[in-house]
């Protein structure tokens, strides 16, 4: 009998313990949420510099300063070429809505031409500024045109981080975005993707995205350091570093700074 009703508490118990173990397992489209909502500060400051490297590991340097602001839930960036000549005052501007239905906005404006294009959507897989980022890489994603699954856990530099795949739902997405799957490693501290693997639309490149530089400035998580390497099997084609230096949040930046007419005018 007293094994009996010990059986019975334990099944009890296991039966209590299995649903809440069950639940407290993570989803990928809820992690996928934090990354997009996460703390990125708001009235920030930067300077980069974006580093070109060719397969023959010639470089090519740009000095960048830019500017991040969020209104409402939606988030603003503006970003100056300082250097070299070739690219001074170039300058490119994003409106990144929070709203799925609402596309992103971006422009590029040219001193040569003296006039600020649009970015067009269907153009937003192309390389930004020469670079192995796509202009698409510059917006956060619409969650809802993505399938996500949990891989594993797994580490990244000895921090615990979940793997997921990201696979778009539809060709409209693919194209958009020049990638027709992706596999994203979450940092599970700081919700903020430390590493990426994105397979090219076209199928024969596949493109590495790396964070090692990543540190808390003003209590959040910044990039302080990432890269972006393009290859096509075994051999690198091309890669892009990008060096954020002087980070500054809470900064006095006015809603005019974000506007076509102050990127033309430049800094």
């Amino acid at each position: 009998m007293h094994d009996k009703i010990t059986k019975l508490l334990l099944f009890g118990l296991l039966t209590l313990w299995l649903p809440c173990s069950l639940s407290a397992a993570p989803d990928a489209r809820q992690i996928m949420q934090q990354v997009n909502d996460r703390d990125d500060g708001d009235n920030s400051s930067a300077d980069l510099t974006m580093t070109l490297i060719d397969r023959s590991g010639n470089q090519r340097q740009r000095r960048i300063r830019s500017f991040n602001k969020d209104k409402g839930e939606d988030r603003q960036r503006i970003m100056f070429f300082l250097a070299p000549a070739d690219v001074k005052d170039t300058g490119f501007l994003t409106y990144d809505y929070d709203d799925p239905e609402q596309d992103d906005d971006q422009w590029l404006y040219l001193p040569a031409l003296s006039k600020s294009k649009r970015i067009a959507s269907s153009d937003k897989s192309g390389a930004f500024m020469g670079s192995d980022f796509n202009y698409s890489d510059m917006t956060r994603r619409n969650l809802n045109a993505y399938d996500f699954r949990l891989l594993k856990e797994d580490e990244v530099r000895g921090r615990k981080a979940w793997l997921i795949e990201a696979l778009p739902k539809d060709r409209e997405e693919m194209e958009e975005t020049g990638y027709k799957k992706s596999l994203v490693f979450v940092d599970q501290e700081s919700f903020v993707v430390v590493r990426a693997v994105h397979w090219t639309l076209d199928g024969d490149r596949l493109k590495y995205q790396d964070v090692p530089g990543l540190e808390r400035i003003d209590g959040i998580w910044t990039i302080t350091h990432m890269s972006m390497t393009t290859k096509k099997g075994k051999s690198t084609l091309h890669q892009t570093e990008l060096d954020f230096q002087n980070t500054r949040y809470n900064q006095a930046l006015s809603a005019e700074m974000f506007s076509v007419r102050r990127l033309e005018k430049g800094l």
